[in-house]
C-alpha cells in the first residue's frame, strides 16, 4: 500500500494530505488539514450505509451503465467521487447515483465522497 503526503497552499497557509490507497483505488479517512478553519470540500471515505439517499426512491438507474461502472471500478477503483452534504454530522448524498449502485452490486463497504458542510436551509433546497 503506497502513501504519501502533499502539500499545498491555500489562501496563504499550507494544507497537508495524507493519502494512502485502499483496495478500490480510494483514499480512506479524512484527509487531514492543517491551520484554522475547514475550508471547501474534503475527500473521504464513507461507509455506504452512513450516507442518507433521500431521492434514491425518485428514480431508476440505468442498468448497462451500472454495469460498466461495477467493471471499471473493479478494474482500476473509483476514479470520480460522488457529491456528498454534510450536515450536523448526517451525510446526504444527491447525485453519484449510479457509482453508489455499482459500489452496492460489489458489496464493498466504503465510497469515495466528495464532502461539503452544508446548512440544514441547503438540505432543504436539494430536497425540494
Amino acid at each position: 500500500m503506497a502513501s504519501f503526503v502533499l502539500q499545498l497552499p491555500t489562501t496563504g497557509r499550507w494544507r497537508s494530505l495524507s493519502v494512502s490507497a485502499s483496495s478500490n483505488g480510494a483514499a480512506p479517512g479524512r484527509s487531514q488539514s492543517q491551520g484554522q478553519g475547514g475550508g471547501g470540500p474534503v475527500i473521504v471515505e464513507l461507509p455506504l450505509d452512513k450516507i442518507r439517499r433521500p431521492l434514491m426512491r425518485t428514480r431508476a438507474n440505468d442498468p448497462v451503465k451500472v454495469k460498466d461502472l461495477m467493471d471499471s471500478i473493479r478494474e482500476i477503483g473509483l476514479q470520480v467521487p460522488i457529491d456528498v452534504l454534510e450536515v450536523d454530522g448526517v451525510y446526504y448524498g444527491f447525485s453519484g447515483c449510479h457509482r453508489y449502485e455499482a459500489h452496492q452490486r460489489l458489496s464493498l463497504p466504503t465510497i469515495r465522497c466528495k464532502v461539503r458542510k452544508a446548512t440544514k436551509e441547503t438540505l432543504r433546497h436539494h430536497l425540494r
